[in-house]
């Protein structure tokens, strides 16, 4: 079988995962333009889900969820901040749709809605424990509302998440409540694997070990968006796992665009601090990849890694940016994201193997491997 009938997508696919600097002129995917209608239409089918779901949330956790998600102000007034990119659940219901048809993706809103609580349950709380003090060029919900109502809206919002799924008269809601549930456990995993790595010294983590974090972090929820998709379409085992997988390799390519993004992504498109994973000493897909490549640069860069951080010292991070550059930490992530999409759409082309069906699958795909923010 030929990869969607035509190989020449999928290699350019490949090669377009890199990230170009914020401002150099060059034009984004072709498809760009796909995408953000598929994003915007999965906003508008999930937001008043959400909504729904988090009005029914007792006062006080209603406010914090509803200021995370950008709806409020911190004082309970309506606002228009952004919400995410909706990228999980435009997953679900493209998925849905390219394997059951229109009627599937309607039928699988709930699932896509359950998916992004999930998401948002997993920033309340990761922003609490990575210190955060930014979210979507916001403050974050703990710095506003303080630690404990930051977790417990976070607990609320998961349990949001289940009870919707377990609510839906769907056949296929019980199968994906399971495979949520179980997603949830994995993204635990992945959060303390990431803490406890964050207290090991840089030169005793291995490349390894951050893949398996990264996987089962970020690219476990895009996976199980993609999967819910397919059961709520009634694929068949073989296809769901492919999806599955399809997402989770994409879900890595996301990861360690995002790593890039985190060191030398521009301020004013992410709403973080330049190089704040520098700054925190975050050991990051790129850090690591640069740390462990033997060169000089990783020599100089174990050195500069090894001072406590601090805040303010702008020419310090360049330093430790460029450090992780010449060590061949941002090439090595550029093409590992490159490699982990190209699996990906060989599991997509196993299940849906003409372009027309997987279009709006390759258009996610594409844009979350050329994102800059």
């Amino acid at each position: 079988m030929t990869e969607f009938t035509t190989q020449g997508r999928t290699e350019t696919l490949a090669r377009r995962t890199t990230v170009e600097a914020p401002g150099n002129g060059r034009p984004g995917p072709a498809d760009g333009h796909e995408a953000a209608v598929i994003l915007e239409r999965a906003r508008a089918s999930v937001d008043p889900e959400l909504r729904a779901a988090l009005d029914s949330l007792p006062g006080s956790m209603r406010r914090v969820a509803l200021y995370h998600f950008g709806w409020e102000h911190a004082d309970g007034t309506p606002a228009a901040a952004h919400a995410g990119k909706a990228i999980r659940p435009a997953l679900v219901l493209t998925a849905a749709a390219a394997l059951g048809g229109p009627g599937a993706r309607e039928s699988a809103v709930r699932a896509a809605a359950a998916v992004e609580l999930i998401h948002n349950f997993t920033l309340l709380h990761d922003d609490v424990m990575d210190r955060d003090t930014t979210r979507r060029h916001r403050p974050t919900a703990w710095t506003v509302f303080g630690d404990p109502d930051a977790i417990l809206a976070g607990d609320a919002v998961q349990a949001l998440a289940l009870g919707l799924l377990a609510e839906d008269p769907h056949l296929a809601s019980a199968a994906a409540a399971a495979r949520l549930a179980a997603c949830v456990v994995e993204l635990c995993a992945g959060q303390q694997a990431d803490t406890a790595l964050e207290r090991r010294d840089p030169a005793d983590v291995t490349l390894d070990e951050v893949l398996a974090m990264a996987e089962a972090k970020t690219g476990a929820l895009l996976g199980c968006a993609c999967a819910l998709g397919a059961l709520y379409a009634g694929a068949a085992e073989d296809d769901v796992e492919a999806l599955d997988t399809f997402g989770r390799q994409a879900g890595l390519a996301f990861q360690l665009i995002d790593d890039v993004i985190g060191i030398w992504g521009d301020p004013n498109r992410t709403g973080k601090p330049a190089g704040a994973d520098l700054t925190a000493r975050k050991k990051s897909l790129p850090v690591v990849a640069a740390l462990t490549s033997g060169t000089p640069a990783a020599a100089e860069l174990a050195e500069l890694y090894a001072v406590p951080c601090g805040t303010g010292d702008a020419a310090g991070t360049a330093r430790i940016a460029l450090a992780v550059e010449r060590a061949g930490g941002r090439d090595w992530a550029q093409s590992q994201a490159a490699d982990r999409m190209s699996r990906a759409m060989g599991e997509l082309a196993r299940v849906i193997p003409e372009p027309e069906s997987a279009g709006g699958l390759l258009a996610l795909a594409e844009y979350v491997t050329r994102r800059s923010d």
